[in-house]
């Protein structure tokens, strides 16, 4: 065989054995990343979202959504047809969907009695602003209410879990949601990205420069699609710089179906 021919005979060998080790469970198991964040936005006015959007889809980046209908700058609800596409946009790019109640109902506090039931004030919806006492019940459908729009929406399944208002809970209420389905997600002390602060005192330099110093492998990080009361918008500013520099540092990110503490609860929920 002419020496030539035997050489090219071992490259192509060489490229086939080295496609192959490539596709093993093993060598897929090695691109995992060792340092996962999981990025979630609550929405907002969501001015900002479409900026937002052009930034996760750019650097790769895979974040979970927390949707209630939320008045928007535009006037209409985020969970409204006006934002529909985008909505459906984002499940196309393959992020993930949970609830955050349908008119944002923030907890105030346990109504001390039984049946259970809570004293709540929603910041949207046709009683906004009102001071309300819901059940058990009355609560969780606020939950399914959200996730089940979002379902029509994006046409993909959301998450068993929820975030509430604010992060305002009890223990009652997280037994409560839990009766019915749903995990509660807050989020890491480091992952408090700031975007609800006064801009006065908390400049986007300053919350960027805190986040890249404070933020560890596994925490939670909150934002928002808008926030109504900071005057210098934290996004899209501050958000390609920060996926860039925990990029730089070594993190990767995920959605909440991959995070340990859901992941089973998630799982089990889709069977």
């Amino acid at each position: 065989m002419h020496p030539g021919s035997r050489f090219l005979m071992r490259t192509r060998f060489a490229i086939i054995l080295i496609a192959t080790f490539a596709c093993t469970p093993w060598a897929t198991a090695q691109k995992h990343c060792e340092k996962p964040v999981y990025l979630t936005f609550d929405t907002g006015h969501m001015a900002v979202a479409p900026l937002i959007a052009e930034v996760l889809q750019r650097q790769g980046v895979k974040v979970t959504f927390f949707a209630a209908n939320e008045k928007t700058q535009a006037g209409d609800g985020s969970l409204g047809t006006y934002w529909a596409s985008w909505w459906q946009a984002r499940a196309a790019e393959g992020h993930a969907f949970a609830s955050h109640t349908l008119d944002h109902v923030y907890w105030r506090s346990d109504v001390p009695a039984e049946p259970v039931s809570f004293r709540v004030r929603p910041s949207a919806g046709a009683l906004q602003g009102q001071n309300l006492k819901l059940s058990a019940s009355q609560y969780c459908e606020q939950i399914k209410l959200a996730a089940d729009r979002l379902e029509s929406l994006t046409g993909q399944k959301t998450l068993p879990l929820f975030r509430a208002p604010g992060g305002k809970t009890s223990p009652r209420l997280l037994q409560a949601a839990r009766n019915c389905g749903y995990l509660h997600v807050g989020w890491s002390a480091a992952g408090f990205l700031g975007d609800e602060l006064p801009s006065e005192q908390f400049s986007n330099k300053l919350l960027l420069a805190r986040a890249l110093r404070d933020i560890r492998a596994g925490d939670i990080l909150l934002a928002h699609l808008g926030i109504w009361s900071r005057r210098d918008a934290w996004a899209p500013a501050v958000l390609e710089p920060l996926i860039t520099g925990l990029k730089a540092r070594g993190f990767c990110f995920e959605t909440l179906r991959e995070h340990p503490d859901y992941r089973a609860w998630v799982s089990k929920a889709a069977k």
